[in-house]
C-alpha cells in the first residue's frame, strides 16, 4: 500500500531543462486501490467525478492509439522517431492497464461505469477503427487522419499532465494519496513524450491544414465526452443518490480551489497548438517529469 505521494518537485524556467534526446521506456507500475473511496477529494464529488472521467476514457482510447501507432510504424523512415514512437507504444499500453484497474475498483464499489465504456469501445472500434476495402494509398491517408487526431488529443493530455504535476490544491486538499500517484505518474509520462505524436504527424504529414482540422474536431468531442462522462458518474454513483448534480459554478469553485483545471487556460492551450510555429516541447518541464517519475512511489517500487 502507497502511504503518501511523492513531493512534486519545482518546475524550471522553460525549455532550459530538456534534453536532446530521451529513450521513453515503459514503467511496470502497480496501484493498490483497495481503500480508494469513490469521492478521493475529500468532501468533492464534482471533482473527484471530473478527474475519474479519465479512467473510463482513457483505456479504450489509449489502446486505440497503440493500435494505430502500430499501423503508422512501417511508414517511418527516421529510425529514432521509430524508437520514440516504439517508447510512446509501451508507455500507452501500461497507461491503459493501469486505468482500467480504478474500473475494476469503482464496480466493486457498486458504481458500474459499463454503459459509457461501452460507448468509448463503439467510439474507438467503429467510428475510428479499421476500415475494410481500403486501397493501400487509401489505407496511409486513414492512418495519417488516426495520427493527426491522436497529435491534437495528446496536446491536452500534456497539458493535463503538467496541470497536475502542479496542482498544489490538490496536496492541500487531502487526497488519496495513491490516486494523486497515479494522476502524477501518468501526468510525467504524458509530458516526457509530449512531442511523439506530433512528430510523427509532421513525419507523415507536414502540413499545416490536417493538423488543424484534427484539433477542430478532436477538441469539441473532448469537451462533449468530459460533460457527458462527469454527468453520468454524478449520476450513477451510489453514495449521491442524484442529490449532487454536476453543474459549471461547481466546477468553476472546484478550479479555483487548484482541484480541476481552469477552463480559461485548458482553451488558451488548444489556441497555443493553432500557431504555425508551435511544437510540443514548449510545454511543460521535461525535467520536472523525469523528477517525479524518479520519486513517485509506484514507479520507486516497481523498479526494486
Amino acid at each position: 500500500m502507497l502511504k503518501k505521494s511523492a513531493r512534486i518537485p519545482t518546475p524550471p524556467t522553460p525549455r532550459e531543462d530538456e534534453h536532446d534526446h530521451l529513450v521513453l521506456q515503459p514503467r511496470d507500475v502497480e496501484f493498490d486501490w483497495a481503500r480508494l473511496p469513490l469521492h478521493w477529494i475529500p468532501g468533492e464529488p464534482l471533482a473527484s467525478h471530473v478527474i475519474n472521467v479519465l479512467h473510463m476514457l482513457l483505456p479504450e482510447g489509449e489502446r486505440w492509439f497503440v493500435r494505430t501507432f502500430k499501423q503508422a510504424l512501417p511508414m517511418i523512415t527516421d529510425e529514432r522517431l521509430r524508437e520514440d514512437v516504439i517508447g510512446f507504444v509501451g508507455q500507452e499500453a501500461v497507461h491503459a492497464e493501469a486505468h482500467q484497474g480504478v474500473l475494476d475498483h469503482f464496480l466493486s464499489k457498486g458504481l458500474d461505469p459499463t454503459p459509457y465504456v461501452r460507448h468509448m469501445e463503439w467510439l474507438f472500434h467503429r467510428v475510428l477503427g479499421d476500415r475494410e476495402c481500403l486501397t493501400p494509398s487509401q489505407q496511409r491517408e486513414h492512418v495519417i487522419e488516426r495520427v493527426a487526431l491522436i497529435a491534437a488529443i495528446e496536446h491536452f493530455t500534456a497539458f493535463l499532465g503538467d496541470w497536475v504535476l502542479n496542482a498544489d490544491g490538490l496536496d492541500r486538499a487531502g487526497v488519496d494519496p495513491v490516486m494523486l500517484d497515479l494522476l502524477r505518474w501518468h501526468g510525467a509520462e504524458e509530458v516526457e513524450h509530449r512531442s511523439v505524436a506530433y512528430d510523427l504527424l509532421t513525419h507523415l504529414d507536414p502540413g499545416y491544414a490536417r493538423r488543424i482540422r484534427a484539433m477542430a474536431v478532436a477538441g469539441p468531442v473532448l469537451y462533449w465526452l468530459w460533460i457527458r462522462g462527469a454527468r453520468f458518474l454524478m449520476a450513477a454513483d451510489p453514495e449521491l443518490s442524484g442529490a449532487v448534480k454536476a453543474g459549471w459554478r461547481a466546477y468553476m469553485a472546484a478550479s479555483r480551489r487548484g482541484l480541476l483545471p481552469e477552463l480559461g487556460k485548458t482553451a488558451c492551450s488548444a489556441v497555443r497548438y493553432l500557431r504555425r510555429g508551435y511544437h510540443p516541447s514548449q510545454e511543460g518541464s521535461t525535467r520536472q517529469a523525469i523528477a517525479y517519475l524518479g520519486s513517485s512511489p509506484a514507479a520507486r517500487a516497481a523498479a526494486h
